[in-house]
């Protein structure tokens, strides 16, 4: 397995893992909003100063994850913070886990911890402090990983999604 930085001709490779898995669940696919990033890995990421890797397996795509970096989230670590224009996020918070996937034919490989393990120490690294992902409630294996990281659960919300879906909110203290 091969964990390397995305480049914008990895998209439609990423969408083909992270489709797999919304089909999984049954979720629906808005390329239009929600799932633009993933067209734009370059405007929505690198050119802002974030990250998005990949997970290779024999050359094919098989894991997604990106690190979003941000100023401080105000208020007390671990708490909801309600803000007006976007959804509530985790307070104390300066970089938050994003799109981690994995395929379904890639599971209980090490992909998913390995990914993972990239996102935290590239946070380290630049120095971040606390880190903030939102998860669908059913993704009961990934909260099992997260909690093998020390991802605690600290808020709930309603996802923007076009399922409206709800989500966990996990805080892990880097």
């Amino acid at each position: 397995m091969t964990i390397r930085l995305a480049t914008q001709d990895d998209s439609a490779a990423v969408c083909a893992v992270i489709k797999a898995v919304y089909d999984e669940y049954g979720f629906s696919w808005d390329p239009e909003t929600y799932h633009a990033d993933l067209y734009d890995l370059d405007g929505f990421y690198f050119d802002r100063g974030d990250l998005f890797w990949v997970a290779e397996v024999d050359q094919q795509v098989v894991g997604t994850v990106a690190l979003e970096f941000f100023d401080v989230i105000p208020g007390q670590v671990g708490a909801l913070v309600e803000i007006p224009t976007s959804l509530p996020r985790v307070g104390g918070t300066d970089c938050s886990l994003e799109r981690l996937y994995v395929h379904p034919d890639a599971r209980r490989s090490g992909v998913g911890s390995q990914l993972v393990e990239t996102v935290f120490a590239e946070a380290r690294k630049r120095g971040r402090k606390n880190l903030e992902m939102w998860s669908d409630k059913r993704f009961g294996d990934a909260h099992r990983l997260y909690g093998r990281y020390g991802a605690e659960v600290v808020a709930d919300r309603i996802c923007d999604d076009p399922d409206v879906s709800p989500e966990w909110g996990l805080l892990v203290r880097l």
